[in-house]
């Protein structure tokens, strides 16, 4: 939080003359604008004195505008030069990424995170219409054939998201033995406070977080989770991001998959690194 000295004022805890149930709330949509805050949210700070903001996003689009505002920068350091992991969680973060990269040993400690969670696929509506190259999130079955089909070996490392394994997972291991949930490679001193509350926010930054260091990521499901850690990696120099297709043929260029955040240097982090 040290970054943001002389921009605003951040306090560690709640000062004591101040009650959360007496804050006005107001709503304020991501990537905000100068006159939505000009309109909607000065009025209520100057009459209340004091306000809570709850974000909110009315869109997962991520890509960057031709307009410049003066608050970019702003939202720049905000996005990516603020905040940072809690000891105890870079912890457990690093020690699984250690154990994935000893598990690649055969591929130069190299692994894929893949972005797949069985409870998002099994929404109805998770699959769109049109177009195969329009789906908006994919199986285990449909992103270990692509793998395979843009030249991923058999002994190559995966991670998923997903917390812990089903069943449904098996064709993907099938394929690609070394596909591994948190349950495998968090340390087992650790589960019970990262893997087994009913607090899933830890589950999050942990994705997050090894999703943005692996050598490739992989979204199977198209959404903000994966715009943001697209965001992280091209600010980290990581644009290794693959979205997965059907592909008809028995095998395809690698580079036709890359994201088109990476691929058309659209995403907003380009504005603020590039």
């Amino acid at each position: 939080m040290k970054s943001l000295d002389g921009i605003v004022k951040v306090a560690k805890e709640l000062p004591n003359e101040i009650s959360i149930r007496d804050l006005a709330a107001v709503k304020v949509p991501n990537r905000v604008t100068e006159d939505h805050i000009v309109e909607s949210v000065e009025p209520v700070f100057k009459s209340k004195g004091n306000i809570r903001l709850a974000t909110y996003f009315p869109t997962v689009n991520m890509r960057k505008t031709a307009q410049k505002s003066s608050v970019d920068s702003v939202a720049c350091l905000g996005m990516f030069g603020t905040f940072e992991l809690q000891s105890e969680v870079l912890e457990v973060v690093d020690s699984m990424i250690d154990r994935l990269r000893t598990l690649s040993r055969k591929s130069n400690g190299k692994f894929i995170a893949v972005d797949l969670r069985v409870e998002i696929l099994e929404n109805k509506n998770c699959h769109g219409s049109g177009s195969a190259r329009a789906k908006n999130c994919y199986n285990a079955q449909e992103i270990a054939l692509f793998l395979r089909k843009v030249g991923f070996d058999t002994d190559t490392t995966i991670y998923l998201t997903q917390s812990r394994w089903d069943n449904s997972l098996g064709v993907l291991r099938d394929i690609f033995p070394k596909t591994y949930t948190k349950e495998r490679v968090m340390p087992d001193e650790k589960k019970g406070k990262f893997l087994e509350s009913e607090d899933s926010e830890f589950e999050k930054v942990i994705d997050f977080h090894i999703c943005s260091q692996s050598d490739v990521f992989v979204p199977a499901i198209s959404g903000l989770f994966y715009a943001n850690v697209a965001g992280k990696r091209i600010a980290s120099g990581k644009p290794q991001i693959l979205v997965p297709a059907d592909i008809p043929a028995t095998s395809a260029p690698i580079t036709n998959y890359l994201s088109p955040y990476v691929a058309k240097r659209n995403h907003l982090a380009y504005s603020c690194f590039c």
